[in-house]
């Protein structure tokens, strides 16, 4: 049987599949998704990461960020991190 993405078992086929949906919605079975081993405090901090790493950029900063997108490495190498 493989595995999703977080290790859950689930069917290969189509069909078997589209049963464990319909069981999983009408309650005859439990969706027991694992844990990812993250607390919901760490969950909360990374996700208010990006956005106050954008803030605290200049706006130089972030243009040249922003233009580096795309581009071999190669090219970008002296954009600052």
């Amino acid at each position: 049987m493989p595995t999703g993405p977080k290790g859950q078992k689930r069917p290969a086929d189509v069909i078997g599949n589209a049963v464990r949906v319909m069981r999983i919605a009408t309650g005859e079975e439990s969706d027991n998704v694992p844990d990812d081993g993250k607390s919901a405090a760490a969950k909360e901090l990374g996700s208010k990461g990006g956005k106050k790493r954008a803030a605290n950029m200049t706006p130089g900063a972030r243009r040249d960020r922003e233009e580096g997108g795309g581009k071999p490495l190669e090219t970008i190498a002296s954009i600052p991190l």
